[in-house]
């Protein structure tokens, strides 16, 4: 049986915050996902029929859909807000001089530190108007690699992170083991990175501050392009603020739903590939909020899994391997010709360090047609990479 998220606080004084007050949801009617729920609770019922409709349900989600809504994990909507409350402060907060102390340099490898207003690579670029705070492991364990304001409450931090990293996520990828029929702890011990408090993935305060109208037409209504996560999973808290869209098989974006406490999990990549593209990892995308919520800030917790190890051996061989998916049947041709494929670390690291958050129209490549539907195209490490215009 799991045990709830539960935190007590260290000794020592710490500054009263202000409460974060959710925005309200949007009235819209929009084209809407109709994303599957699991409640990941139910992996501890003792009924084998609860557990077979569990794993038939969650088969369904990640095969057809990539995205799921996860619910029941353990975390009460008091203390998921009391982490909202932590990341509006660090934004509210962050002193000039920590935010170029602390500035960003995709071109390591890694988003770790502050990511300013412009664009996604150290220098300033195009005003995008989004802020980051990126947790790695070693802001974890040295508190001079966070803001200093932050500085105080770094032990809740760190033990929401644990309970994703070690209660949560291990669950969730226990479920997604039981689907690929593999003993339940092979995606935990072989394909997750969990050495430090975020293995080698990473935890996300990020703030999208309101565009004015000229800036909103100069990005063609998008606030962060088309792709797909290169990890085991993400876990993004559901908000309130309408943005998150996902490209689904019809070819049409659509926005996910505010489901309050909920988790809007998708797969990363290495899970496409090592499952021979029976699990899938969808293109998603941050667009505008509707209209009725232009003028919103929209705060985002997000906790990336990443992965380890190689990616050259897909696992599901009884059922044969699903061609149609975009990342594993790149890497599939790779094998076939008997070349090497990236590393996690390297796929991982060349995707942050070169083309993140390229325009689909400005990608290397050029647009190509493909069924109809206008895709931009690029390479990282020899790989084409396609996304949709």
């Amino acid at each position: 049986m799991a045990i709830p998220f539960t935190y007590t606080a260290s000794s020592g004084s710490r500054p009263d915050i202000p409460k974060w007050v959710p925005p309200k949801p949007t009235t819209m009617d929009l084209d809407w996902a109709d994303l599957r729920t699991i409640e990941l609770s139910l992996l501890d019922s003792a009924d084998p029929k609860v557990i077979a409709d569990l794993l038939t349900t969650t088969k369904a989600a990640i095969k057809e859909d990539g995205f799921l809504f996860l619910t029941n994990y353990g975390v009460s909507l008091e203390q998921l807000h009391r982490q909202f409350d932590l990341a509006q402060y660090l934004h509210a907060n962050i002193s000039e001089a920590d935010k170029e102390r602390l500035l960003w340099d995709p071109a390591t490898g890694v988003f770790a530190g502050f990511k300013p207003r412009y664009g996604w690579k150290r220098e300033p670029g195009q005003f995008d108007g989004i802020e980051h705070f990126n947790f790695y492991s070693p802001e974890f364990e040295d508190d001079e690699r966070v803001p200093k304001c932050i500085a105080p409450f770094m032990d809740e931090i760190t033990a929401f992170c644990e309970y994703l990293m070690n209660s949560v996520n291990r669950r969730l990828l226990k479920l997604l083991s039981m689907v690929l029929e593999l003993p339940e702890d092979y995606l935990w011990n072989n394909i997750q990175s969990h050495d430090g408090v975020v293995g080698d993935g990473y935890f996300r305060h990020a703030l999208y501050y309101p565009l004015e109208e000229q800036q909103r037409r100069a990005r063609k209504g998008v606030r962060m392009y088309g792709h797909t996560d290169y990890g085991t999973t993400t876990l993004l808290f559901s908000v309130p603020v309408t943005a998150l869209q996902i490209w689904e098989s019809d070819n049409k974006w659509r926005y996910v739903k505010y489901k309050p406490g909920a988790l809007v999990v998708n797969l990363g990549e290495t899970l496409e590939v090592i499952s021979g593209g029976h699990f899938k990892a969808t293109l998603h995308k941050v667009a505008d909020p509707p209209a009725d919520q232009e003028h919103e800030q929209r705060l985002s917790l997000v906790f990336f899994n990443g992965s380890k190890g190689d990616m050259q051996s897909p696992l599901l061989q009884r059922e044969g391997f699903v061609l149609k998916q975009g990342i594993f049947m790149q890497f599939k041709k790779l094998i076939d010709a008997g070349l090497s494929v990236p590393t996690n670390k390297e796929w991982r690291e060349a995707q942050v360090s070169t083309r993140v958050q390229t325009a689909p129209e400005e990608r290397l490549a050029g647009v190509k047609d493909i069924n109809g539907t206008k895709y931009g195209e690029d390479l990282i490490l020899g790989v084409p990479i396609v996304l949709p215009v």
